[in-house]
């Protein structure tokens, strides 16, 4: 299928400076379809810091002045997930286009309170889901589809120790096998399961550190999802992932983190943790991919794909909420 060309590129803000708010902003920055209008940080120093890469960006602290005075017509969210909803809730109220970074929310009744302002088909909101841009999982999809239901999905992902200590309180079943929750749901059709099972490990100071989920759906097909905060820091920066499918008569595995490319001096080092290139030569990658879609969708060229509609979020928003330990919540990112 030809895609149709955008006749204008769709001016986009990006709030949150973090690490993938970061990448949004200098992706979002080289992409022929978007122009970068605003950048929304809490902090000046965050400012600073995104201006010496991109001068002609102007600023804010002041998320209602940005939205006022810049001439953004859509907005990356990719803020704090304890602001998800309050940010999100002003931008579709001012008519702004979202793409908001999952989770949508820390709790399942914030997560909900949005869905007045969401349009049915989606349109206004679209949640970041980047491994549906992945290579190897766009494959993988085809696979599935082409080679009839899986029996089994097992998913790995390990991130470094370390974020116990920098990060405490945040729950790698949240912050980290969710990614591999909405893949699941993509691969199985958004089918709702009909049994959840979850088993926590805590460190000594009481902090959730592995999480295991078990799922069933209706025709049998099984889930297993493993994720924790244990890798070393020998290992690569980002942990590693790992998914493997099997069907009838075949599987499949893919391995999207870390990037097979390594480089060696005093100590092995992977320069690309994730498929996510921004230099100057042009973004590559699936968050370039996932930014492109976003702009269509702003365009109203294409739907919000399956897996990243609020629907689809509120699924798997709910099946987190079956899985976490009782009244805990958790916050953080990919």
């Amino acid at each position: 299928m030809v895609r149709s060309r955008i006749i204008e590129p769709v001016k986009i803000g990006v709030i949150g400076l973090g690490r993938f708010g970061r990448l949004h902003a200098l992706t979002l920055a080289g992409l022929a379809e978007a122009e970068l209008v605003a950048v929304v940080a809490r902090r000046q120093q965050s400012l600073d810091r995104i201006h010496t890469e991109l001068p002609d960006v102007p600023g804010w602290l002041d998320l209602g002045r940005a939205v006022d005075e810049s001439d953004a017509e859509a907005w990356v969210v990719a803020c704090s997930t304890e602001d998800h909803v309050s940010v999100t809730r002003l931008l579709l109220q001012a008519g702004k286009s979202v793409l908001l970074e999952k989770p949508i929310a820390n709790c399942l009744p914030d997560a909900e309170s949005l869905a007045p302002l969401v349009k049915v088909d989606s349109s206004n909101l679209m949640l970041g889901h980047i491994l549906l841009f992945n290579s190897e999982f766009k494959q993988l999809r085809e696979e599935v589809s082409r080679r009839g239901r899986p029996t089994l999905i097992d998913c790995v992902r390990h991130r470094p120790a370390t974020i116990v200590t920098d990060f405490p309180g945040e729950n790698p079943l949240v912050a980290a096998m969710i990614h591999d929750l909405y893949s699941a749901q993509v691969l199985i059709g958004c089918e709702e399961p009909k049994r959840f099972t979850s088993q926590f490990h805590r460190t000594r100071d009481g902090h959730v550190d592995v999480a295991l989920a078990q799922l069933e759906w209706p025709n049998g097909t099984l889930g297993s999802f493993k994720a924790s905060y244990l890798t070393p820091k020998g290992m690569a920066p980002r942990g590693f992932d790992r998914m493997e499918v099997f069907g009838e008569g075949w599987a499949a595995r893919i391995l999207p983190n870390p990037r097979p490319v390594e480089v060696w001096d005093e100590r092995a080092q992977w320069p690309m943790a994730l498929e996510i290139r921004t230099d100057s030569s042009g973004p590559t990658g699936m968050m370039a991919e996932e930014l492109r879609c976003f702009c269509r969708v702003v365009r109203g060229q294409c739907p919000v794909p399956a897996g990243a509609t609020y629907s689809d979020a509120l699924q798997v928003q709910r099946w987190i909420h079956r899985l976490e330990p009782t009244g805990e919540s958790s916050s953080g990112t990919a």
